[in-house]
């Protein structure tokens, strides 16, 4: 552990350009520098899985920031309290653990199935847009049910906002700063809410506050009693977008892989055809029984984590490995390179859904697992992520095979900003022999 070489040279721009798209530079100093390094004065990388580990368990240590891309709207009422938001995380989570997903799998199932089914074969199509567009087409449904298609069109240019805030810039604006993005950020931010307002007083009015995610955040809870309108407003543009905007970069990745590795694409095409005919009659049972699919979605996840790249900064000092951490100094926790640890996981740089299952073909666990994070901040739709991109993996592959173009260079371009992602990605499909029939 510790200072066993000098870190890397930072690219000009220091760490924000390192941020956005240094990934090499991250899996080198990983290997020159040990477990943890310091990359800049007051910027240190934990790269390894044991201190990646530890620091997301340590949030009195390391807290995660609230996240800037969609701060709560300003009102005379205030910002929220801490009572509040602990209250608005117990009713989103309420709407998000593993149980309530697995009751609702039977609407998930049939519009993976439709992504599949509206695929054109035979050609070259850029992927990740659909993918886009029926992970949103899910993810709303699952929070917002029959009021899903009204808010569909908002949650797209909530959308946009994201991209427009996290696109590259050589500036970095103090917050309070509104700058264009912002300013578009907030336009929108306002007009989801407008949007949703009269749907949250509908429900309440009415007394029919639905099985979904918002009826879940619109009842009472035993601890804290009636979720604060503001609060429920507050809440939901963010989880809007991340219930689609990381899944479909992960689903990116799992599609490129499939087209790569078509003996695991059969064995999860093989798979799939227990799957019900009729993609409404899908339970938790059905998607329990993908185990290899499961197994490939986490190893691909492994291997290209969707959050590449996490910041904590540290309130107090604090140690880490063999470092004092000065208050007020960033540590960017890595799963990238935290996944390659080959303490953690053997030939850590292959492709091997095998490792994710044992001798019997369960479940197993080979290593330290972060692409959802960990700890008290891990991320609170990780049940309803592995559920859709399992059911799409295995529907997109129960009826195609898929490849690349062919060309000496990828048909994607890897980005690393705010994420692992395969933009560009283009791929064809092609009927598996059992579609034709």
């Amino acid at each position: 552990m510790g200072r066993r070489n000098e870190p890397p040279r930072l690219p000009e721009g220091g760490f924000a350009a390192w941020s956005r798209d240094r990934l090499a530079m991250a899996r080198r100093g990983a290997e020159e520098c040990g477990d943890v390094w310091q990359l800049e004065p007051g910027v240190y990388v934990a790269a390894a899985a044991g201190p990646c580990e530890a620091v997301l368990h340590r949030a009195q240590d390391f807290p995660k920031a609230p996240s800037p891309l969609f701060p709560p709207l300003k009102r005379s009422s205030g910002a929220p309290t801490p009572e509040e938001r602990a209250h608005a995380h117990a009713a989103r989570m309420r709407g998000l653990r593993a149980q309530a997903v697995a009751a609702r799998i039977g609407e998930i199932a049939p519009r993976t199935a439709r992504f599949a089914d509206q695929w054109p074969t035979d050609q070259d199509v850029e992927i990740l847009p659909p993918v886009r567009h029926a992970l949103a087409g899910i993810g709303l449904n699952y929070l917002f049910s029959e009021d899903a298609p009204a808010l569909l069109p908002y949650a797209s240019q909530l959308f946009l906002a994201r991209e427009a805030l996290v696109r590259p810039s050589r500036w970095e604006w103090p917050r309070w700063i509104p700058t264009p993005a912002r300013r578009f950020r907030t336009r929108q931010q306002i007009a989801f809410t407008d949007a949703l307002r009269p749907i949250v007083h509908r429900r309440r009015s009415s007394g029919r506050l639905g099985d979904d995610m918002l009826g879940q955040m619109l009842r009472p809870s035993p601890h804290y009693g009636l979720l604060p309108e503001a609060a429920v407003l507050d809440t939901l543009p963010g989880i809007t977008v991340a219930t689609f905007e990381t899944p479909s970069r992960a689903a990116g990745w799992i599609l490129l892989h499939l087209a790569r590795h078509p003996r695991a694409a059969d064995r999860v095409a093989a798979e799939a055809a227990s799957l019900p005919a009729d993609p409404a009659a899908t339970t938790s049972t059905h998607l329990g029984s993908l185990r290899y699919t499961q197994a490939l979605v986490s190893e691909v996840l492994r291997l290209y984590p969707p959050s590449w790249l996490l910041t904590r900064r540290a309130p107090r000092q604090t140690q880490l490995a063999d470092y004092t951490i000065d208050a007020g100094s960033t540590v960017l926790v890595c799963p990238y390179t935290a996944h390659r640890d080959a303490r953690e996981y053997s030939e850590p740089d292959r492709f091997q859904p095998e490792r994710w299952l044992d001798d019997s073909g369960s479940p197993a666990k080979p290593g330290v697992f972060l692409s959802f994070g960990t700890g008290p901040h891990g991320c609170e739709g990780a049940a309803l992520a592995m559920a859709m991109l399992t059911l799409l993996t295995a529907q997109t592959a129960r009826r195609y095979q898929l490849s690349e173009p062919p060309g000496p260079e990828p048909s994607y371009q890897v980005t690393t900003l705010e994420g692992l992602a395969t933009v560009g990605l283009r791929l064809r499909a092609t009927l598996r022999d059992s579609a034709h029939a």
